[in-house]
C-alpha cells in the first residue's frame, strides 16, 4: 500500500466528512463533547476498561449521533451542491440508515444481558449491578469492534483496501481531529451562529491546517 495514497485518502475522507456532515454549530459542539469523552475513554481504558467503554458509548457515541440525527440540516446543500439523499448514498462510513441499525443493536443489547445473564454461555451470570454493567461494557466493546471491522472489510470490496484502512484510521483518530476542528464551535454557538458559513469549503482550505489548500478530489 502506497503511504502517500493512504494519507491522501485519509485526508479526503476527513475533508468530505466535515464539509458534508458538520454544518450545524450544535452538531459541531456535540462532536467536541463526544471527542473529549472518547479521549478520556482512551486514557481510562488501560486502568478502568469497563468505565472507558461505558463513557465512550453513553456520552461519546450518544452525543455524536444526537448531533447528526437532530441538528444537522437535511435540506439541499448549497455549499457543496448536493442533496441530502446524494450525501447519504456516497457516505463512506455509516450513513443514517446504517447508524439506526448499529444504535438499535447497542440499545437493545443490555436487555439481552439482563434477560440472558450468561449471554449464551459466555459470562458467569451477574450477581450484582456492577457485574451486570461489566458484562454490558464487554458486549458494547464487541459491538464497537465488530462494527468497525465490518465496515472496514466491506469497504475493501466496495472501494479498495486503502479506502477501508483509511476509514478505520479516521474513526480511531477522529477524537483528536474533532478537537482541532470544533474547539471554537461552542463560542460561535454562544454568539448565535447556528450554521457554519463554511467559507473555507468554498475556498477549498483545510480548517485544521491554517488555510492550507486541499488537493483536488479524485474521481471514483
Amino acid at each position: 500500500m502506497n503511504t502517500n495514497n493512504f494519507l491522501e485518502t485519509l485526508r479526503e475522507q476527513r475533508w468530505d466528512d466535515h464539509r458534508y456532515y458538520h454544518h450545524s454549530r450544535i452538531n459541531q459542539s456535540l462532536h467536541l463533547l463526544s471527542a473529549t469523552s472518547f479521549l478520556c475513554a482512551y486514557v481510562l481504558v488501560f486502568k478502568h476498561p469497563a468505565v472507558a467503554v461505558l463513557l465512550a458509548w453513553l456520552v461519546g457515541m450518544t452525543s455524536r449521533q444526537i448531533g447528526h440525527f437532530f441538528f444537522e440540516p437535511r435540506g439541499y446543500d448549497e455549499i457543496n451542491v448536493a442533496s441530502h439523499e446524494h450525501k447519504e448514498a456516497i457516505k463512506v462510513g455509516y450513513n443514517l440508515r446504517r447508524k439506526v441499525v448499529l444504535m438499535t443493536i447497542w440499545f437493545l443489547s443490555p436487555l439481552v444481558v439482563y434477560f440472558n445473564p450468561s449471554f449464551f454461555g459466555i459470562f458467569e451470570p451477574h450477581a450484582t449491578a456492577a457485574e451486570f454493567w461489566d458484562h454490558v461494557a464487554i458486549v458494547w466493546l464487541a459491538i464497537a469492534i465488530v462494527g468497525l471491522l465490518f465496515r472496514t472489510i466491506q469497504l475493501f470490496f466496495l472501494k479498495d483496501v486503502t479506502a477501508g484502512l483509511a476509514w478505520m484510521t479516521k474513526i480511531i483518530t477522529d477524537p483528536f481531529h474533532d478537537v482541532m476542528l470544533y474547539h471554537r464551535a461552542p463560542l460561535y454557538l454562544m454568539r448565535g451562529e447556528l450554521i457554519d458559513p463554511m467559507h473555507h469549503v468554498q475556498q477549498n482550505e483545510d480548517p485544521a491546517s491554517e488555510g492550507e489548500l486541499l488537493p483536488q478530489r479524485r474521481q471514483s
